[in-house]
């Protein structure tokens, strides 16, 4: 069974936590396709991955912590992008006002291969810390959908596979990104936000994000769940609890405290 976790939110909508508590309840592997996170707002997450001279944020870690397998954060994650904050009157290299990515990390150590952004400068000690001789440059949106096809794609599609050859499986999308990785077809889909669970059949949902003409192979734009929701409607909708940092942070204490929400998750989807 593939179970699809996305967010109703760009930020803070709760998947992690959601997903981590049903790899959890059901005890079977995360994957996160893609992720990022930012060098001011989430400083002390990056200095910690930064410590051990890697790229990889916590909700990564989070569903290492909290799968059956022996997958590192990396393999389950294998593009993660580092973003920075720009003036407020400023536009990044992708168009996004107020903040332009760093660089990208492709694929998992030994082999992880890097993409920077030459059109800004990159902090001291991301320069010291990550090891990025042999980078790829970019300064265009043109030169980075080239390496996105070159590089980017074949990494998504390797963990496809792995995911697909996964008999259960949770992936977690990232943002509001309806769909992370082209070509999921996820038996149930489930989209978290504030107070709520939608829960989608998976043929409709991914119906859904080929109307709408989402693409995962461009450096740009992508369909987020919004767009997508407006075509169809949830097989269920369930409540979610606020929790306190302390469950948040124990996925069996979370699988506990969703345990009903869980169950009516795995009844909408004939399990």
């Amino acid at each position: 069974m593939q179970l699809l976790v996305a967010g109703s939110d760009r930020v803070d909508a709760g998947k992690t936590t959601f997903a981590t508590g049903l790899c959890s309840y059901l005890e079977v592997p995360g994957f996160k396709p893609r992720a990022g996170n930012d060098f001011w707002f989430d400083h002390d997450d990056v200095l910690a991955s930064l410590a051990a001279g890697r790229l990889v944020g916590k909700d990564a870690r989070r569903l290492s912590e909290a799968a059956p397998d022996t997958l590192t954060p990396e393999q389950r994650n294998p593009v993660h992008r580092l973003w920075t904050p720009l003036g407020s009157s400023r536009r990044g290299l992708l168009g996004q006002a107020g903040r332009a990515f760093l660089l990208d990390r492709i694929g998992a150590p030994p082999s992880q291969q890097w993409v920077l952004n030459g059109t800004v400068e990159r902090p001291e000690l991301v320069r010291e810390r990550l090891p990025t001789d042999g980078a790829r440059v970019v300064e265009s949106v043109e030169a980075l959908n080239e390496l996105t096809r070159e590089l980017h794609v074949p990494a998504l599609e390797q963990l496809h596979e792995r995911v697909r050859s996964t008999a259960d499986a949770v992936v977690e999308s990232y943002a509001d990104i309806a769909l992370p990785m082209v070509g999921y077809e996820p038996d149930a889909v489930v989209v978290v936000g504030p107070r709520q669970a939608r829960i989608y059949d998976g043929g409709r949902y991914t119906t859904a994000c080929e109307i709408a003409a989402g693409s995962a192979r461009e450096g740009q734009l992508e369909e987020t769940t919004g767009s997508v929701l407006e075509m169809i409607e949830p097989v269920e909708t369930a409540s979610v609890p606020a929790l306190a940092r302390d469950t948040r942070g124990d996925p069996s204490a979370v699988a506990t405290a969703l345990e009903p929400t869980y169950q009516r998750l795995l009844a909408a989807v004939g399990s």
